[in-house]
């Protein structure tokens, strides 16, 4: 019955928001989030599933596709979604991370009004507050093209979304413990392919080709993914189609998406599909199966064996992926015909990650700041004008080498400014950064120090166009980003863990402009929380 109301309700102020959302199509999708029993790793846990299933349901799409997503938490605690890659153009409101909406409260909904406008691509969607991505409630995002884009290669025989990402047998609610308690994290205790510690099977049949869009979920491990007496054709990372390279195993970092295409050329019989962790010892590994129609008999032979520790391999690797420039984008003009080298970059921003102590406690920090939530999301608080809540400028944009210090940590950007950033990695971990809100062109990547040097080796002319990048041990990843989405944006760790403990800053993108053209207005059923509570929105 609730449903049904608030589906109605929604229903209704749907169409009042066709003025900013246009003729664009609707799709409708009705979620409840409960907790359920999983055995990932042959071990009862408690998961967050969602319309009972682990992980959570996919989301097929079409470019410019309106999506209408009514979730209803019926867990003890709040909880929000947010959507890795879904740029929420001009709308901060939607993205589903503290910063810019309030949780959905134990027992209430909430209705996501997003737009996946000119977007194409993989992506998924993962729970975003405290640790509840350790338990699950993540599925996967595809946005095809629209019918009369070409796209640079055949339909596959089937498209499949292969979810990837290190795991822990532990709660969720145990791992956040050992976290508040100001302890790292233990190694991870396995890998899940699709939410299986093994045994997922993908089918297909002799002569054939398939598309598989593979998603790193986990929480802090990059992986390598690879398919026993198979080669893949990378075709397509984060939206953006790629050079058709062949590769025989891939490297994913956590947060990663990519799009391969495999052909099913080899006799008809079962092969392993193999998952390991890279830059870890012990070594990680699970295995699923790809299965042939008739099949003749189960894998057999040893394991393929991947790529282990080694840093050249995979930076190389990360150096061969390119944009193709000729294939079309979620337009049909040429991936190819925005000529970002040519643009003069108007600020450089260096990011630095460390760690360290504070008051006795494991903390993570981005230039010395280690993030803290406020006691309401940032977005709201300059929405409504509350004061005290966040400062622009409450970090610095270089690194200062100063201890880490804790603060609510925003960084103001100049709506349409064309900026270069550099991510300085310190450490002899490898790192993932995420922007929300945008993708980015990764100019470059090396081993050492960055200088103004570094810039003579820069690709601007078919850098990859995404919106997670790698930066290797004691390394720095350059990339250049046209800020023309105005928001409230998350830049994070992809690394889990670090993200909680304060790797992650905002970086409010502004213009002083009210029109509809710049920003939408706050969406008519935000729900409001901590000093916005009880601010009106708009009425429906």
């Amino acid at each position: 019955m609730r449903r049904d109301a608030a589906l109605r309700a929604l229903l209704c102020f749907s169409s009042l928001l066709a003025i900013v959302v246009a003729d664009d199509p609707y799709r409708f999708f009705n979620w409840n989030v409960t907790y359920g029993d999983i055995y990932p790793l042959g071990v009862r846990q408690q998961g967050i599933l969602i319309n009972g299933q682990f992980p959570g349901p996919e989301i097929h799409s079409v470019t410019n596709d309106n999506l209408i997503i009514n979730v209803f938490n019926s867990l003890d605690v709040p909880f929000l979604l947010s959507w890795d890659g879904i740029q929420n153009r001009r709308n901060s409101f939607e993205d589903g991370v503290y910063g810019t909406t309030c949780p959905i409260p134990p027992g209430k909904n909430f209705t996501y009004i997003l737009q996946v406008k000119d977007q194409i691509g993989s992506f998924y969607y993962f729970p975003s507050l405290g640790f509840h991505k350790a338990a699950g409630g993540f599925g996967g995002i595809r946005i095809l093209s629209r019918p009369g884009i070409p796209v640079p290669f055949p339909d596959p025989a089937e498209d499949y979304t292969v979810l990837i990402g290190d795991w822990y047998k532990s709660n969720h609610t145990d791992l956040l413990r050992i976290l508040d308690r100001g302890h790292k994290l233990p190694f991870p205790d396995g890998i899940l392919i699709n939410g299986r510690g093994s045994g997922a099977t993908f089918n297909v049949q002799q002569g054939k080709t398939y598309r598989l869009r593979i998603s790193n979920v986990g929480l802090q491990n990059s992986l390598n993914f690879r398919i026993q007496g198979h080669k893949m054709k990378l075709v397509e990372v984060e939206g953006t189609h790629t050079l058709q390279t062949t590769f025989s195993s891939l490297d994913v970092h956590v947060g990663q998406s990519y799009s391969v295409l495999v052909t099913a050329d080899q006799p008809a019989k079962d092969y392993y599909v193999v998952v390991s962790s890279r830059f870890t010892s012990p070594v990680l590994t699970t295995t699923g199966i790809l299965h042939y129609a008739n099949s003749a008999g189960p894998a057999s032979g040893p394991i393929p064996g991947g790529p282990t520790i080694q840093i050249d391999w995979s930076l190389n690797q990360a150096r061969a992926i390119r944009t193709n420039l000729t294939a079309s984008g979620p337009r049909p003009n040429p991936q190819g015909s925005y000529h970002y080298g040519m643009i003069n970059t108007t600020r450089t921003i260096r990011l630095q990650n460390t760690a360290g102590q504070v008051n006795g406690r494991q903390r993570y920090a981005v230039n010395s700041v280690s993030f803290i939530p406020a006691d309401t999301p940032l977005k709201l608080a300059d929405y409504f004008k509350i004061g005290g809540v966040f400062s622009v400028g409450s970090i610095p944009d270089q690194p200062t080498g100063a201890p880490i210090h804790l603060a609510t940590s925003v960084m103001g950007a100049d709506y349409r400014a064309f900026v270069e950033i550099v991510f300085e990695n310190t450490e002899n971990i490898i790192q993932s950064w995420h922007m929300d809100g945008y993708a980015f062109f990764i100019v470059g990547m090396d081993g050492g120090k960055w200088s103004a040097a570094s810039r003579n080796q820069y690709n601007l002319r078919d850098a990859v166009f995404r919106c997670t990048t790698q930066v290797y041990p004691y390394s720095w990843t350059a990339i250049y980003v046209a800020l023309d989405n105005v928001g409230m944006w998350n830049v994070r760790s992809e690394f889990w863990a670090r993200q909680y403990l304060g790797q992650q800053f905002y970086l409010r993108v502004y213009t002083p402009s009210t029109s509809l053209r710049d920003e939408y207005p706050i969406p008519k059923n935000a729900l409001t929380c901590g000093r916005a509570k009880g601010r009106h929105t708009r009425p429906l």
